[in-house]
């Protein structure tokens, strides 16, 4: 252990860089930077037309000091009268962006047809900018304007814009009239959503204060928008529908000049009609709503407006709503519904429901079940059909609402069969690959049902970085879930011949190093043939030998650690499952691939890695294992790492300014050394990027735009649905649910990163890098990517919960209730069966190996029954843990004093049929 006493030291040399790293201008890599720099800096260049110099109209509201620039009376400040000066507008970049083509908040698009011709044609307020003509106005209204001036000449519409006071709170609204002798149909109409989310030249915390992130309920009349700061506190933005306007569709400005990229996902447009975007932009996707359009015959008008209103917090999203007479859906468990199980939604409206269509017909079955004390609709749902589901809900006065649903297979059959798509399409198997990549399991290309053995992004076909070891990584957390003998046996090989000695080095000076790929791009060196000339290798990411041999990139030790921990726990816990080595050899790899990232790769090593969880679960085994020396260095090098998060605001960079994927292990390591302080600030800001919203694809959906760029087939900035750091970012959200199991929110927001994870795995077992949110996509990226990251989340942390709330009774995540004589039963659905929580009693209930196939609990006694599936060859023995977090005025759980401890875990002798186990309380 003497050559890890150099380890500590190197790190607090380091220390200093990575408090430089943070205070750093948002900015990548120096090509990144360039790049960037020259973009606004054209930007900066163009002529400003937006008229600054007449001034601004100054309003105040009950809510907000708003500044109207008053030439465009579009915003220019939305200041939070609860606030000390926080903008949600980004204000501080009004003269840069006052140009022709740049949107504000107040700005409208619209693409109409005149007497049904054939074309669509395209009219923006934003696109030449001129002065508009201000409207005379009193009472409610504050500000009014046609925005004839700012149109071109030949627009058949009037178009008037109101900036109102309507029940105390602030309204924006269009006046929209057919001015014509001919009908006017209205095919996309688009209101742009323009808050501060643009994080260049920010430092961290500069942008965690100023800067916010918003999220979009695209659910029709009853849809939203909410914009929360990045340090997750309030107040909290809600704009909401006025009048008879819905959330049809959100699509991205890609036209706004505002440079885009790691620093500024873009911005995103409210549509209320999006029938002409259906029909040309986004011909090749299905919308997740029917595209609609709305006709104006001759002097016909029509308004359309959005409210906003503002919340204290983001857990008080759904009350605002409620108080503001909006509709209310809660998912359980969420909105991702696996076959087998029973899932429940809850309804809150004003009016009851007058209809529920599904489509398609057939995708999910629902059944009312009553009504709550307070008015809540019940109602059962089972999935049916594989795919995307909308439920259309209409109330009795009109209001539509729609919810957005994804039918998976069980958790069961979709890990089957992921881990068999792995081993057979992507096991890679060729004995003269030039790069020592055989054997394998090499990312895929699901568009081409092909190997991607070739990429101009060396680490994709290279086996390392999150893109290239997603696929191995995934084969290998499977069997954590599922072991799988005759799957192992390639897994084992792999890793005995590629990963150790290949991917990591296995002697030598950099030994137990990562490799940052094990492809790479030297033509003088490999025989003719070797790379396709029709790819473009002569870019930063086509790496050297020596690029692609270099062990300085922490992120992918992460990958490497976990395997050997996987390999660990199938040796310790199993018996004839791993026979190449002894579970002590894989420990110790674990550990010394942990250290190792410390050692080689310090400067990245500093912020928080993805599945950094990792090391805080092989620490808990060292320590389990009675190896002392090994988990003390362990330990303590990790709490120098924790130290110095500790000592900043938002330590959350990573090789990118800000990132969503270092947060995780900041999170875990700040919980374990007691620094809840920062737990506590790491799990706001998570909450401020992973919303709970009744839609699939962005319910628990961690943050993150720019991965396609590096890890996807199509290549772009776009916030990605279940990217991998829903699964990840779900560990520290449900960690924190199992400390205050009385906190809902946090139990919807990380069961649904949990079973986002798993989401957009396809029917055959393919699990993509992430899901396409752009309307003219909506499907999941054609490349494996870096999928294998966030499988990772679901196999550390796929659970059953067990919860009692106040309003909607006996619920369960993961598994199926019944109450019977007035116990409660759950049978087990999660793919793993190894894991259960029940609130009430706050019992964390684990096993090392061995499955849970129900639990029963009395609410009554306390009184908990936990019965075990049978033995099978590989699993004669359950070790079973016992963890309550709290314990309650009732006592300690206990377990039957005749069985064996060890390591820490009962061992629970099985039999041919279902074992059952009482635990009993104590004082």
């Amino acid at each position: 252990m003497q050559k890890h006493s150099s380890f500590i030291n190197n790190l607090h040399r380091s220390s200093y860089h990575i408090i430089s790293l943070v205070l750093l201008v948002f900015l990548s890599t120096s090509i990144d930077k360039l790049y960037a720099q020259s973009r606004w800096k054209s930007l900066a260049d163009k002529p400003q037309t937006l008229d600054l110099a007449q001034g601004f109209i100054e309003i105040e509201t009950p809510g907000f000091r708003i500044k109207l620039v008053k030439s465009s009376q579009t915003m220019a400040a939305m200041v939070p009268k609860v606030t000390d000066g926080f903008d949600f507008t980004p204000a501080d970049r009004l003269e840069l962006r006052s140009k022709d083509g740049l949107y504000h908040l107040g700005d409208l698009n619209v693409r109409i047809k005149v007497n049904e011709s054939e074309e669509w044609t395209n009219y923006s307020t934003a696109a030449r900018r001129s002065p508009v003509e201000a409207l005379s106005v009193s009472g409610n209204i504050l500000a009014g304007a046609d925005l004839a001036n700012t149109l071109p000449e030949n627009i058949p519409l009037k178009i008037e814009r109101y900036w109102e006071l309507i029940d105390r709170d602030l309204v924006l609204r269009f006046e929209i009239h057919n001015k014509t002798e001919q009908p006017v149909e209205i095919g996309s109409l688009g209101i742009p959503m323009i808050f501060d989310n643009i994080l260049q030249g920010k430092s961290l915390d500069e942008a965690h204060v100023q800067n916010v992130f918003y999220d979009p309920y695209i659910g029709m009349q009853a849809g939203y928008l909410q914009v929360i700061r990045l340090h997750g506190h309030g107040p909290v933005l809600l704009v909401v529908p006025y009048g008879e306007t819905s959330f049809e569709a959100y699509n991205p400005l890609i036209d706004d000049p505002t440079p885009r990229g790691i620093t500024f996902e873009g911005f995103h447009e409210w549509m209320i009609h999006s029938k002409a975007h259906a029909e040309n932009d986004w011909s090749e996707a299905v919308p997740w709503n029917k595209p609609t359009s709305v006709r104006l015959n001759p002097g016909e008008s029509r308004s359309y407006g959005i409210k906003f209103l503002l919340t204290d917090s983001i857990k008080n999203i759904e009350t605002k709503l409620i108080e503001a007479e909006r509709p209310v859906a809660v998912g359980i468990p969420g909105y991702v519904v696996p076959k087998d199980v029973d899932a429940k939604l809850f309804l809150n409206y004003k009016n009851k429901v007058r209809s529920i269509q599904v489509e398609p017909e057939d995708a999910l079955v629902m059944e009312r079940s009553g009504t709550t004390e307070n008015g809540w609709e019940a109602y059962k749902i089972n999935g049916k059909q594989w795919g995307r589901a909308r439920l259309t809900v209409i109330y009795e006065d009109g209001m539509q609402q729609t919810i957005h649903y994804k039918v998976i297979e069980s958790e069961q059959k979709i890990v089957k069969a992921m881990g068999n798509f792995l081993a057979t399409n992507q096991w890679y198997n060729n004995e003269n690959d030039p790069f020592n990549r055989n054997p394998s399991f090499i990312s895929y290309d699901y568009d081409q049902m092909s190997q991607v053995v070739e990429d101009s992004r060396a680490w994709i076909p290279g086996l390392s970085d999150e893109a290239g070891a997603g696929s191995w990584l995934a084969a290998v957390m499977k069997q954590l879930v599922q072991p799988n003998p005759v799957k192992l046996e390639k897994i084992r090989d792999f890793a005995q011949n590629t990963l150790w000695g290949g991917i990591q080095y296995s002697e030598g000076p950099r030994q137990y190093g990562v490799r940052k790929s094990m492809f790479y791009y030297e033509p003088d060196k490999m025989p003719e043939g070797t790379y396709d000339e029709d790819i473009n290798y002569k870019t930063w990411a086509g790496w050297s030998q020596q690029q692609a041999e270099s062990t300085v990139r922490s992120y992918n030790y992460p990958h490497v650690a976990a395997a050997h921990w996987v390999f660990y726990r199938l040796a310790r816990n199993y018996e004839g499952l791993i026979t190449n080595q002894s579970w002590q050899w894989y420990l110790e790899n674990a550990f010394q691939t942990a250290m190792a990232m410390v050692e080689q790769a310090p400067d990245h090593a500093q912020f928080g890695q993805m599945e950094g969880t990792i090391f805080l679960i092989i620490l808990r085994d060292l320590q389990n294992e009675g190896l002392v020396e090994m988990a003390g260095n362990l330990e303590d090098t990790m709490k120098k790492r924790a130290d110095l998060w500790r000592s900043l605001h938002y330590p959350y960079g990573s090789e990118m300014p800000w990132d969503s994927t270092g947060q995780e292990e900041v999170y875990m390591w700040s919980k374990y050394f007691g620094y809840d302080e920062k737990a506590e600030v790491t799990l706001n800001a998570i909450l401020a990027y992973m919303p709970t919203l009744p839609h699939w694809g962005y319910n628990g959906s961690a943050r993150r735009y720019w991965d396609f760029l590096y890890g996807g087939k199509l290549r772009r900035i776009e916030r990605q649905l279940h990217h991998y750091g829903s699964g990840l970012n779900a560990i520290p959200v449900l960690r924190e649910f199992r400390d205050t199991p009385d906190d809902f929110y946090l139990l919807k927001v990380g069961y649904g990163g949990l079973m986002g994870s798993i989401a957009n795995i396809t029917e055959d077992g393919f699990g993509p890098a992430a899901f396409h949110s752009y309307p003219s996509t909506l499907k999941i990226d054609g490349y494996s990517g870096d999928f294998g990251s966030g499988f990772f989340g679901y196999a550390v942390n796929t659970s059953a919960y067990i919860i009692h709330h106040q309003e909607f009774g006996w619920l369960s995540f993961g598994g199926n209730l019944k109450e019977t004589d007035n116990i409660i039963i759950v049978e087990l659905t999660t793919a793993a069966k190894s894991r259960i929580f029940i609130a009430p009693a706050k019992l964390w209930l684990t096993l090392d190996a061995g499955q849970f196939n129900s639990v029963s609990y009395n609410p009554a006694t306390g009184e908990v029954g936990l019965y075990l599936n049978p033995v099978n060859k590989y699993t004669p023995y359950a070790y079973l843990r016992l963890e309550q977090p709290t314990v309650t005025e009732r006592g300690k759980y206990m377990i039957s004093s005749t069985l064996n401890k060890e390591r820490g875990a009962y061992i629970i002798p099985l039999k041919k049929g279902i074992e059952q186990i009482k635990l009993y309380l104590t004082k």
